[in-house]
Formats: structure tokens, sequence, C-alpha cells
């Protein structure tokens, strides 16, 4: 009887916590998965998602969400969200294709599981490009946990081969003038009070991201 006790309520406390909605998502660690999205997509707490961008194809899933819940648990916040800031509202999803109407989705980001959503608002899309001039202008950018050490390195040409002028360390805080392809041009207030500018990479050619806009 003990058992059974114990495994109803391992049970219960796995379904709240996979269901509570997390206050805030945002990327801490470089990931190979979804690395070939195109932006993200901001949504409401209500998306339908469907197999195919048709209205009579077959709905995967239904996803809702308040400030305390998120359903269902067997995608949860985390996997589906890129990014979620609960004071803000703001609610991104990862995006694979938009096309007549519809976005591919990435609903599900451990496993890169995809779907269709209908676009309610052509505005409401994002490129990495845009996302990142947008928010990493105001918020600044944070290296990723994990990411390579080359991504450090300060460039003073947003190339490879170009000279390192510099490396971050202890960083306060990494300020975003612009994008150029793979690389940002970045301003640097490090731990030694020195300021820094030049070039690093914020993804790899791959499109794994080394860098993201501290979103708050």
């Amino acid at each position: 009887m003990k058992k059974i006790f114990l495994s109803i309520l391992t049970g219960i406390i796995i379904s709240f916590f996979n269901n509570v909605l997390a206050k805030d998502i945002i990327p801490n660690t470089p990931t190979l998965v979804n690395v070939h999205t195109v932006g993200l997509y901001q949504v409401g707490n209500d998306v339908t998602i469907y197999k195919f961008p048709d209205d009579n194809s077959q709905i995967l899933y239904r996803v809702r969400w308040n400030s305390d819940e998120f359903f269902p648990a067997d995608i949860g916040a985390n996997n589906f969200f890129s990014v979620f800031v609960s004071k803000k509202e703001l609610a991104l999803i990862n995006v694979v294709d938009i096309a007549d109407g519809w976005v591919e989705i990435v609903y599900n980001n451990s496993t890169g599981a995809t779907g269709w959503i209908k676009e309610d608002d052509p505005y409401k899309f994002m490129t990495w490009i845009n996302f990142y001039n947008t928010y990493g202008k105001k918020y600044g950018l944070n290296i990723l946990k994990g990411a390579p050490a080359f991504c450090k390195d300060i460039k003073s040409a947003p190339e490879d081969t170009a000279q390192n002028i510099s490396t971050i360390n202890v960083p306060k805080h990494i300020h975003l003038n612009l994008i150029r392809g793979n690389w940002a041009l970045i301003s640097v207030m490090d731990l030694d009070k020195a300021p820094k500018t030049g070039y690093v990479r914020w993804r790899s050619e791959d499109g794994v991201r080394y860098y993201f806009p501290a979103v708050k």
C-alpha cells in the first residue's frame, strides 16, 4: 500500500512540475537541435498545431498556457518556447518556414518535432538577425555556457583570419552594435574595466548560436 501511495505521489509531483510554466525561459547553452530555424514567432496563449499547412489537416496539439500552467504536459513549456518572459508576456517559438499564411514551427525543442500554425500577424515573425538587432541592442548579449573558447576572441574584422585584438574574460556587459552575417560587432566592459570593441562569432557556419540576447 505504501509503495502504491508513493507511486501516485511521485506521479502527481512530476505532473505538477511538467505543467507549471517557468517564469522565464531563455537559452543558456548552445544546442545542435533546431540550428536551421530562420527566426522566431510570437504566439498567444492558445495555439493549434496542424500536421500540414491546411485547415483540414490533422491537428497534432492544442497548446494552452497561462502564468501558472502549460498544457499539454508531454511537450512542456521549456520544450515549446524558445523565449518566454512572463512580465512582458513575451512568448517566442522557433520558426522553420513561412508559406501562404502558415508558419512551420518547432513545437518540441528537445526532439525537433515540427508542425504548422496559422499566421495571424506577419509582424509577429522576426528573423534571427532582426531578433538580435532588436533585443541584443536593447539588453546586451550573454555568452552561452559551454560555448567554445574561440567565440570570446575579439577580432579586428568579421573574419576568422582577422587579427585578435582582445579576449573577453569576465564581462560585466556585452553591448551589441550590429550583426554582420555570423559576426557581431560588440563593445565589452570587462572585469578589468578596460573597454573592448571588435567582432566576435555569435553563430557558427552551421547555425549554432554562441551568444544570445540578455532578454529581461
